[in-house]
Parts: C-alpha cells; structure tokens; sequence
C-alpha cells in the first residue's frame, strides 16, 4: 500500500504497511480499487452530460463512494467490496444510454475496469494500481493530481451532506466527474492543474454553502448556547461525528425513554441549533476529538453513534456498545442502514449502566455562527475603530494525535487580550474550554461551529471586509489552520480560491506537495508553516 492523504501519515512521507488511521493493506487497495471504479464511472458520466444524459442516481453514488475513502470513515472490506461493484454497475447501465444516445463511449482503462467478484480478488487487482505513486510520471503533475484528489474527498463529503438535507447543485456533481475523470488521464500541464486545484476550492465554497443553507434551514440559525460538559444520572447515548439529521432521528426515537442524549467530537455545536436544543433530553458534551476515543469512550457507559467520520478501531471495553451509520464502517460493529431505525442502540443504551449519578463539569459556549456574529457586528465594528479590538485569529481546523499540536493550545493562551479568537471544527478541543474573557460583552473566543461550518467564517470575513471597505487580506484577520483529513485540504483550496494570502498552516504541511508546487502556494499565496507561537504572533502583531 501506499497513503498519504492524512497529516499523521508515516514519517510524514506516507503509509506503506498498514495506515496510521488503522487501515490495512487490504482496506487500502480496496479503497484504491474503488477509487480506480469511480474514476471510470466520472469518464462515462461526463461523456454523458455532454450527450444531454445526466443521472441523479450516479450523481449521489459519485460522492458517496468518494467519501468513503476519506480517512477514517469505512474500514469494512465487504462494504467497500459492495460500493466497487455498485460504481461499475452503474458506470455500464450509464454506457449503454450512451451509445443508445450516439455519444462516446470512453475509452481509458478505468472505464473498462471490471472489479473481482469477492473481496479477497478486488483487494489483489488494487494493489497493482499503486493509486496514488502511478497519477503521472512527473513529480510535480503527480503532487497536483493528489492535492486535487484529496480536495475532491473533501468536497464529496460537504456536497453528501447537504445531499441529506435536500440541498444539490448539478454543477457540482459535473465538476466531480469531470475533475475525477481529469486524474484518469495523462499529459496535462501544471498550470492546467494548479486551475483545476483551485477549482476545486471554488465549487467547494458552493457546497459549504448549500450545507449551511440545509443546516440552518432545516434547524434554524445557531444560537450561543452554554453546553454542559457532566452529565445526568440516567441512561445515555453519545452520538459522534458530523450527522445532524441522524442525532435529530436519534432525539426522536429516544424521547420519553428515560435517556439522556449527548454530543461527542465535531457534534458539539449542535447544541446550538433550536430544532435540536428543544429536546429537553439532550443534554450535554462527553470526550473531546476524535483521537482521544481510546482513553474516553470507556467511560461512557451507554450507547456510542459513529455518524460520517472519525472513527477508530473500537477497543474491546466498549466494542459491542458502538454503532455505526450513514458511510462509516468497521467490521464486526453493527451497522445502522439507510432506514434509520436506532431501535437497537436504544435497546442498549437500556440494557447499559448509565450514569449514576449527576456530576458537574462546567460548561462551555458554541453556536456563534455567522448570523450570531453578524448580529453584533455594529459592536464589534466600533470596538475595531476604539481600537478595543486590535486583531481577529481564526484558530481551528483537525486536531490529531501528532506531536506538535500543542502549538494550537500555546498560541490562544498567549494572544493579547485586546484580540478576539474565532474557532472550529475540532482543532478547538485544544483550548474550547478556556475562560478568555470578553471585549465589550463579547466572548473573545466565539465557537463558529463544525469544519462543516467553514462557510460560516468565510461569511463573517466577508461581512467583515465589506463593513470597512476593504479586502479580506488587510483586513486585521490572521488565518492559523491545522488539518489532519480531506475535508480540512479542500477547506484550504477554496480559502486559496478566495484569493486568501498568509494562512498559517500545521502542525506540518501535506507530505504530497512537491517542493515546487510548494513554492506556487508561497508566490502566490503567502503560505507559510507555522514556527513557535511566540514567533509567529510577533510576526503577525508585530
């Protein structure tokens, strides 16, 4: 195997016996495989489209199966299996409307790719493909086509869950293809690909848009809410991951059961919605990110609901309470089906402890999104001008178990008071329970929400800059990032798309950018490694 998709990848150079999220060989060349099937299923459905042939059915498919290859989503080689088999199904029932319509039908490989019949053999055609080493001869080619494979991962997964909600945008689906179908062939420029990178970026800003529009549609706009971090005597469930519709089918079906519902990881800012705070039975936050599942789940003496992604091996103390829904997977753990019906985890949550007793463990604030923000944005305009407020940081992005991300946690507690910090995804659980005080009546740390929520702080950015009529680059906004999967790389295209410049990024940088695709990030954007933090805010602050 060969991976390097994820920032804790082996020597930070990549993965080539087993994948540091927990992979195996197997789950990689199978991953690789339905990689290679959904490339050819992307040949034939842009053909299509430009045969006036489009198909709502493949579109959906498309970005779930992409998904699927995001780091730490499916680990079941059966489910994987299934996805390969469905893609080339699909693909050739898309063929034969093809020809029927007079189009042509592609040619390359991967569109006349059949994968094996069982597990083991589609596992034995993947591994000769080395996927990612065999994009292109060129060194440089190469990094690209991975930068944009890996953004594609990102964008699948937001465009999947606005897909849930209802919210889609054809144009998306074709870029997919189309950009899917572009890593199929050979000879393209770097300027053609650098272009197609940003692109890549640019649709995702769509995306993010279309989640946040079905989030905030669906359960009203957050509102800053203190979420407490003990819990409630009783029995329990804990839900993890990205899922809004799935926590709110799970309040539903748990109402009246004696449970207490409780947020884990990246579903801490759902807390602040309406539509999901009004169950009087969700109650509060258990854990921190996803890396530290080992050392807390368990404790948790209920039910566990992996929903998207972030899920890591279950340790045998807590194996058979876990679950899983939607595109996750892990062999041997139950799997919740599209139906949607959590009768099971609610019959062990039952069947479980629970807590017996209340315990207080403070709270913590979320659900400043941008329209929260934006309400007080008079406020804080004219503390700007009082120069109240010297400087905004957005400190967030995906935490990991790498050494060096103490970096994150240094940085916020040595920002000057007279500066507001912004936060999101679970890059916060560094320092989310920080007591950093207020400028004004504003916390100075305002909890933007989920990476799902990244579109939230580019439209408090943007509120910004237009309030005082400049660009979002002089604005006193400094960008400091950490990434660990796909979704924090498509993130950083579409602020490059923006035409955002001086993002700091860490705790290290993709291991698949090629130093001279690296030096077209720092001539054009300023990009720069993060250093110490003491250097870095003098840097910044002067």
């Amino acid at each position: 195997m060969f991976c390097n998709q994820c920032e804790q990848t082996a020597k930070g150079q990549g993965c080539t016996i087993a994948g540091v999220c927990g992979k195996s060989g197997e789950v990689a060349s199978l991953q690789d495989a339905l990689t290679y099937t959904v490339e050819g299923l992307s040949l034939v459905a842009a053909a299509a489209r430009k045969a006036g042939l489009t198909d709502s059915k493949v579109n959906r498919f498309t970005c779930e199966a992409i998904f699927s290859c995001l780091t730490n989503v499916d680990f079941d080689p059966e489910r994987i299996h299934s996805l390969a088999m469905t893609a080339a199904s699909l693909r050739d029932d898309l063929k034969k409307r093809l020809g029927q319509a007079g189009g042509a039908i592609p040619q390359e490989a991967p569109a006349t790719f059949q994968p094996a019949a069982t597990v083991a053999a589609l596992a034995a055609q993947g591994e000769p493909l080395h996927l990612l080493p065999s994009l292109d001869d060129d060194a440089d080619r190469r990094s690209l086509k991975q930068l944009l494979l890996f953004g594609l991962r990102g964008l699948s997964a937001y465009t999947d869950h606005a897909a849930i909600l209802g919210q889609e945008d054809d144009a998306i689906y074709a870029f997919i293809h189309e950009a899917m179908a572009e890593l199929a062939r050979k000879g393209q420029g770097v300027n053609e690909l650098v272009a197609m990178a940003l692109k890549c970026g640019e649709i995702n800003v769509r995306a993010m848009e279309l989640l946040d529009t079905g989030n905030t549609g669906t359960y009203g706009h957050p509102q800053p809410t203190a979420v407490p971090l003990g819990h409630k005597k009783g029995k329990a469930i804990l839900v993890s991951g990205h899922d809004l519709r799935d926590l709110e089918m799970i309040l539903k079906q748990s109402e009246g059961k004696g449970i207490f519902v409780y947020t884990h990881g990246e579903m801490l800012p759902c807390h602040g919605y309406p539509g999901l705070k009004k169950y009087p039975h969700f109650y509060g936050h258990f854990g921190t990110a996803w890396q530290n599942q080992h050392k807390e789940l368990p404790a948790f003496p209920g039910a566990i609901v992996f929903t998207t992604n972030c899920i890591q091996k279950p340790a045998n103390s807590y194996h058979d309470n876990v679950f899983t829904t939607g595109l996750v997977g892990w062999p041997g753990v139950a799997h919740i089906d599209g139906k949607k019906d959590f009768s099971r985890v609610i019959e062990r949550a039952l069947a479980l402890p629970g807590f017996t007793a209340d315990a207080d463990a403070g709270t913590v604030m979320t659900g400043f999104a941008h329209n929260a923000v934006l309400s007080v944005a008079g406020q804080v305009i004219d503390a700007v001008k009082a120069k109240k407020i010297r400087h905004f940081f957005l400190v967030g992005g995906c935490d990991g178990a790498k050494p060096g991300r103490d970096y994150y946690t240094e940085l916020v507690e040595q920002i000057p008071s007279d500066c507001m910090i912004l936060t999101l995804a679970c890059g916060k659980f560094r320092f989310f329970d920080k007591k950093l005080g207020d400028i004004g009546g504003i916390p100075r740390l305002l909890d933007v929400g989920q990476c799902n929520d990244s579109y939230s702080a580019v439209k408090i950015a943007l509120a910004l800059a237009d309030a005082f009529g400049c660009g979002v680059n002089d604005l006193p906004l400094s960008l400091i990032l950490s990434w660990y999967e796909q979704k924090a790389v498509v993130v950083l295209l579409s602020l490059l798309s923006l035409g955002v410049k001086n993002i700091r990024l860490g705790p290290s940088l993709p291991a698949c950018v090629s130093p001279n695709v690296l030096q077209v990030l720092v001539d054009n954007f300023a990009i720069k490694a993060i250093t110490t933090p003491a250097e870095d805010l003098k840097a910044i602050l002067g």
